[in-house]
């Protein structure tokens, strides 16, 4: 931290075991004015009581623990010095951060059949310095979990309950404290003020460490990783992030040692790299636009190939990115091939790679959901970002990029670039990601009918019919995921009025802190106005108790009669890519003629190879595909909550945006997103 040698300013330790919001934590300790150092879980307790690095102060006034994605009883449980807690400073373990502290004091994790991810209630259920303040009785949190403490240790109290299960602990004659849910983000709604009690009532910190204006820290860094004599080819992609970042290039190096550079990898939204290079122009950023769809349509890249019964691996060659089906494959051809292309590039340029630094607008979450090192020891990967393949990690290593937002969240990012000057039409923009629309076409060949299908789906079909369904295990499981107030609105539900299928997709989410690629829930109702906030409700459910299902959506038109079992065969072909931009043009024009784009901070639109009303048995074959709305409301993009029709968003707007598309040529139905991340990640891939 800039300056800090000469602080006598107060410093937390965060100890880091692989939380996916584990920087949300740093980030928000810094908003309060205290300092703070990201160390590994593993740090001994002894070097946790030497003087903190560049700091005055003789000792750490406080640790906080984060959350993980591992179980504390498991044989690979991360390594801790349980030292830490007896440390004589306070303690808050958040999430995997109280199961540890619990099981430590001789207390008892166990996996129940109830999960949580999902923004919940909680019930304050003892007074505690955490809670003061708030309340009185409930408070909105985001859990993420499948382990539960079941037993507390002597000596510590429960704080907190969702339902039947422990939301907080803590012994305050010890000063150690956790909490089940995540007080870092924006969903749980007085996280910050929980923060700020305990570092201030709790931790006696004092809120006097300042730095230097973020914009001087970023030019800094970029003036020390350039040097005084290289280049820097900066990616645009006309986004928030890349302008910025270009933005920060400009002052710190001047405009003549930044190229500027924008790859339409064929992917883009309608007349997308147009409107790229005329924004960026009225900022006066000269911008060299590359036309690569060929390129990226042919690409292919190299995996690793685990091999069975072995700790190593071996590489093997993918198909070309028109004909791969998987996710994570189809992310990292795009990333690999990014780099290919700038560095074709540069010899048009006539110039050497050894003396051109490539940029990139990553941000912080896009290393987190990587799982990259920079980020975080121990967390896993969600999904591979464009700008964090091996290809870029390889270049990263051997310092040949530069990345002055890596510790940057977009609503941060966004502040900056007002005070870079940047006009407010470009800081405000929806994000839309490298790899563009190719992530937004769920490629399948075949149906995803995994040996758990027909439980997964006869357990979706049981919460549809809870109230007259049989005396049964798989109902008496149901009842025992959910709480009294879950099991009273369950029974008010009729199957006769909302009919759940399971499709046979997969899509990528975010349960646990920890990468699923799962089932999606498909709703409709018989009415032609659903009760939206009783379908979100539900959705927040559903993920709870069938564990297998990680996205709900709600089926515009009438019921969905017929179970779906095959899927339309689905690659990035030309008439594919076709149909999507035209629903996406369709669905933003919409929008922003109703003048709600401010209202949602992302909506990608998907297509998914799901041919609904198709009789099973008939003659028909599966030809048509499905559109996805996917709103999205977020302040960090770590977390959010989809846009709730006649609140978020006038429901007229949003039937108009699903009639207009269901008019596309080749669209069987348009479906919208009910889910909130987690458990379902912004993006469906």
């Amino acid at each position: 931290m800039a300056n800090s040698e000469d602080k006598n300013h107060d410093v937390v330790a965060i100890l880091d075991a692989g939380a996916q919001y584990g920087k949300l934590i740093d980030r928000r300790v810094r908003e309060l004015n205290v300092d703070a150092d990201v160390l590994p879980l593993s740090t001994r307790a002894d070097a946790l009581l030497q003087q903190p690095p560049r700091r005055a102060r003789a000792r750490y006034r406080a640790l906080i623990v984060s959350g993980g994605p591992k179980s504390v009883y498991a044989p690979d449980a991360p390594d801790y010095d349980p030292r830490i807690f007896r440390l004589g400073v306070p303690v808050l373990g958040i999430c995997y951060g109280m199961q540890m502290m619990n099981r430590e004091f001789g207390g008892v994790v166990d996996k129940k059949p109830t999960r949580e991810d999902g923004q919940f209630d909680v019930d304050i259920v003892a007074s505690s310095r955490l809670f003061a303040g708030l309340g009185p009785t409930t408070e909105t949190v985001l859990l993420t979990h499948g382990d539960s403490v079941t037993e507390v240790p002597d000596g510590f109290r429960v704080t907190a309950k969702s339902g039947d299960i422990v939301a907080a602990i803590d012994d305050e004659a010890r000063s150690l404290y956790g909490v089940q849910f995540h007080p870092e983000v924006d969903l749980t709604t007085n996280g910050r003020a929980m923060l700020k009690n305990f570092l201030y009532d709790v931790a006696g910190c004092t809120g006097t460490y300042t730095t230097e204006t973020r914009q001087e820290a970023c030019i800094r860094d970029i003036q020390t990783a350039v040097g005084p004599s290289k280049r820097v080819l900066s990616l645009v992609s006309g986004g928030v992030d890349s302008a910025v970042c270009t933005a920060l290039l400009h002052k710190a190096l001047g405009r003549e040692r930044v190229i500027a550079v924008h790859v339409d990898n064929g992917f883009m939204r309608k007349n997308e790299s147009d409107d790229v290079e005329r924004s960026l122009k009225r900022i006066g950023v000269d911008l060299d636009v590359v036309r690569a769809s060929q390129a990226f349509y042919h690409a292919t890249t190299t995996v690793a190939v685990e091999v069975p019964s072995s700790s190593s691996s071996r590489r093997r060659r993918t198909k070309p990115l028109s004909q791969t089906t998987n996710p994570e494959v189809k992310r990292k051809i795009i990333g690999d091939t990014f780099v290919h292309v700038f560095e074709d590039h540069l010899k048009t340029l006539s110039l050497s790679a050894d003396d051109v630094i490539l940029a990139q607008g990553t941000l912080r979450p896009d290393l987190i959901e990587s799982a990259s090192s920079i980020a975080s020891a121990k967390a896993e990967a969600i999904k591979t970002h464009h700008n964090d393949t091996e290809l870029v990690r390889a270049l990263r290593a051997r310092g040949r990029i530069v990345e002055p937002l890596k510790d940057f969240h977009k609503d941060e990012v966004r502040a900056l670039g007002v005070e870079l000057g940047l006009p407010l039409s470009l800081v405000q923009r929806h994000p839309f990601p490298g790899p563009g629309l190719a992530i937004r076409v769920l490629c399948a060949v075949r149906p995803y009918v995994d040996v758990d299908y027909r439980e997964t789906e006869a357990k979706l079909k049981l919460m549809l019919s809870f109230a007259r369904a049989p005396k049964q295990l798989l109902l008496t499981q149901i009842r025992e995921a959910t709480s009294d107030a879950e099991a009273a609105f369950l029974a008010k539900i009729s199957d006769d009025d909302i009919c759940g299928h399971l499709l046979p997709i997969r899509s990528v989410g975010v349960q646990g802190d920890g990468r699923t690629y799962s089932y999606v829930a498909a709703l409709s109702v018989a009415v032609a106005s659903p009760d939206w906030s009783a379908l979100i409700r539900l959705a927040k459910i559903i993920p709870r108790v069938v564990h297998r299902v990680n996205r709900v959506v709600y089926v515009f038109g009438a019921v969905v009669e017929h179970p779906v079992r095959d899927v339309t065969p689905t690659l990035l072909s030309p008439d594919v890519l076709s149909i999507l931009r035209q629903c996406d043009c369709v669905a933003h024009e919409t929008l922003r003629d109703a003048g709600c784009e401010e209202r949602v901070s992302q909506m990608p639109v998907v297509c998914v190879p799901v041919h609904f009303d198709r009789p099973l048995g008939g003659r028909e074959p599966s030809s048509r595909r499905s559109i996805v709305i996917r709103t999205f409301v977020t302040n960090d993009f770590m977390t959010g909550v989809p846009a709730v029709p006649g609140r978020d968003l006038p429901e007229t707007v949003v039937m108009e945006m699903a009639e207009k598309i269901g008019r596309v040529a080749g669209i069987s139905r348009v479906m919208y997103d009910l889910t909130a991340k987690p458990p379902g990640t912004t993006e469906w891939e």
